[in-house]
């Protein structure tokens, strides 16, 4: 993907070290202030006794996308709408790979089938209709069509949380239990954290894309992988974490519920943000091939005995690994 551009060139050190310590000082202000925001979040909704189930499915898979959401959004509207639609695709697949082996590497993810039966088809239907969605470029009508698509899965998925799911509530409390909280305070917590994520996001665009600039490497390869990790790292804090305490079906619903929102919220973002066309044709070709065959293959990882073993989680992480080289 990088043979795209203008090829790799020799560049001198202290032209890259301003660029490069703005990427990585973007993706910890990103990572720090997404999961300050998130938590913020999911207190905030918990004091509003909005339901655990909503909260777990909802808020938290919503949040721990913001960084996808701001960065997709402010790159697409800086006329980089490769680096965009490329951190999508990558943080698809980096979910349901490298978030969701690591994970599974702690301890064994059993997954309910109450959590299967709401997430996994909304999810995938989702991640295919946005994979559709780009190969033409993404334009406003793509974009208000994943918006539809958001709605109607939002709405599924309210109305299943009223029949409740006890596993998913009970872990989404012990997340939640956390004494002396305020909603004033949960409320200054949500503020700051997004304000974080939104400095942080601007700080990463701006940095990877003068990276890509410098080294001569595509906009849709940085996107893809070093912009995709990084706005991903919120979810795998929030899954190690997780899995620390065998809070399983948090671990699912949230990946899950992360993986509809990059593709549905993130991909209506980005075409309204600044859609067009994709001058990378390896996204809309072999990027997106691999985002549907791995939720594909999570989701039948999954299905398989309803629990991700250590070493599927071992062949998911080797599988991220190998991917990385393929979509350079």
């Amino acid at each position: 993907m990088a043979g795209d551009g203008p090829g790799p060139r020799a560049v001198s050190v202290p032209a890259m070290l301003l660029p490069l310590l703005g990427v990585v000082g973007g993706l910890v202000l990103l990572t720090y202030a997404a999961d300050q925001f998130v938590v913020g979040a999911a207190r905030l909704a918990a004091h509003l006794r909005i339901s655990t189930v909503l909260v777990g499915a909802v808020v938290i898979g919503f949040g721990t996308s913001a960084p996808e959401l701001l960065v997709s959004g402010l790159a697409a509207g800086r006329g980089s709408l490769d680096l965009a639609v490329g951190n999508i695709v990558g943080s698809n697949v980096a979910n349901l790979t490298l978030v969701l082996g690591a994970a599974a590497l702690v301890t064994p993810i059993v997954v309910r089938s109450a959590v299967l039966k709401r997430e996994a088809p909304i999810s995938f239907v989702a991640v295919l209709a946005f994979a559709l969605a780009v190969q033409g470029g993404l334009s406003l009508l793509e974009g208000v069509g994943l918006t539809v698509l958001l709605v109607v899965s939002l709405t599924i998925i309210v109305l299943s949380a009223r029949v409740g799911d006890p596993g998913m509530a009970a872990e989404v409390d012990a997340v939640l239990a956390t004494p002396g909280t305020t909603t004033r305070r949960e409320a200054v917590r949500t503020l700051l954290g997004l304000l974080g994520t939104v400095g942080g996001a601007e700080l990463l665009v701006r940095s990877a894309s003068e990276v890509a600039s410098q080294l001569g490497l595509s906009e849709a390869f940085i996107g893809l992988t070093v912009v995709a990790i990084g706005t991903s790292l919120p979810e795998l804090a929030t899954a190690i974490q997780a899995a620390r305490k065998a809070q399983t079906d948090l671990i699912v619903g949230n990946l899950l519920g992360s993986n509809l929102f990059n593709a549905a919220a993130v991909g209506a973002t980005a075409a309204f943000a600044g859609g067009g066309q994709i001058a990378d044709p390896s996204i809309t070709g072999l990027g997106v091939v691999l985002m549907v065959g791995v939720a594909a293959g999570a989701t039948a990882f999954m299905l398989s005995g309803r629990r991700v073993v250590r070493w599927e989680g071992l062949v998911l992480l080797l599988a991220y690994a190998g991917v990385l080289p393929l979509l350079a």
